[in-house]
Parts: structure tokens; sequence; C-alpha cells
């Protein structure tokens, strides 16, 4: 090919070029500069606000998972302090039955009363249980016992103390539970 036919069709392409441009630009509908920002400034402003709040959500719920692991990060430690507590308090009611060795039952007590406030200290507090209605959510039932002097249902007596922790149940109290006494047999007459 020469390079005069060459450059005529190169010189066609860029014509045709041109052409269509042109005609694409008279097609598009004339875009005022200022309505486009205005649209890009309120699509902005959206993405901004929908960050905003996608960041306070994640605030809160960090702060409140913070909370929740604190709060039950004691747990543990609580578990393994509740049965020296209970041992302590059995040992005090031993001493009391006897009557003997009083400096052991007042350091005992003592002992006693200091563990109760690192509890407490550590926001575990005592389920109230004997005189209570039994509440499956807060005792553990070991036993029954027949009795006249409390109602059906009521808690009497508790093997081992419940406690929360917070709103939650840290342990479960053991109980006994009572219930009505059983009516005699009716007597038979065979005659």
């Amino acid at each position: 090919m020469s390079k005069h036919r060459k450059k005529e069709q190169e010189g066609a392409a860029a014509e045709t070029e041109a052409a269509t441009a042109t005609e694409t630009e008279a097609a598009a509908p004339e875009v005022d500069p200022l309505e486009a920002a205005r649209v890009e400034a309120a699509k902005n402003w959206d993405l901004y606000l929908r960050e905003r709040a996608e960041m306070e959500n994640f605030r809160k719920r960090t702060q409140r998972d913070k909370e929740e692991f604190r709060i039950f990060t004691r747990k543990e430690l609580l578990l393994e302090v509740l049965p020296v507590l209970d041992n302590l308090e059995r040992a005090l009611s031993h001493a009391g039955q006897n009557g003997e060795v009083q400096g052991l039952l007042e350091g005992v007590t003592m002992t006693v009363t200091q563990f109760r406030k690192v509890i407490e200290d550590f926001g575990a507090r005592p389920i109230v249980a004997v005189g209570a209605p039994f509440d499956a959510n807060l005792h553990q039932a070991m036993a029954q016992a027949e009795t006249v002097d409390q109602p059906p249902g009521t808690v009497v007596s508790e093997f081992q103390r419940g406690y929360m922790l917070q709103d939650r149940l840290l342990r479960p109290a053991l109980v006994v539970v009572a219930k009505a006494p059983a009516e005699p047999a009716a007597e038979s007459t065979n005659q």
C-alpha cells in the first residue's frame, strides 16, 4: 500500500471518530456541574452518616462485650472460692454445737466474714432459700421432707447455699423442699 493511500484512510477514520463524538455529545443531555456536585455531595453525606452509625454501633457493642467479659471473668475464681466458704461454714456449725474450742470458733467466724466480703466485692450475692418457695431457676432440690410447718413446695433447709453473679445464676442452692404429710391409709373394714 502506498503512503498516500494510508494517509487517506487514517484521515477518513479520524473524521469518522470526530463525527461520532459530536453526535454523542449532541445526543447526551447537558449536565449542570452544580447539580452534579449536589448529587455527589448528597451521596457522600449519606455514606458519612452510614459509617458514623456503624462506628457508633461498633463502639456500643464493644463496650457491652467488655463489660460482660469483666463481670464473668470472675466466675472461675468464685467457683473455686465458694467450696472453701462452704467448709468454713460447716466447721462453724459443728464447733458451735460442741461448745468447745472458743478460739477456733472466733477465728473461723472472722474468716467466714472475710470470705463473704470478698465474694460480695466480686459481685456475688447469696440466694435466700430457706422459707422461700422452690424456684427451679435458683434451687436444686436434693430431697423432700414431709412437714406441716411449711406449705408444700417451700424450701425447708439447704445443703449448700446458692449464689448470683450480678443478675445471673452462679450456682444453684441445694435444698430440701417441703411436701405434705402422707395421708394414713384408709382403714378397711373386713367383717
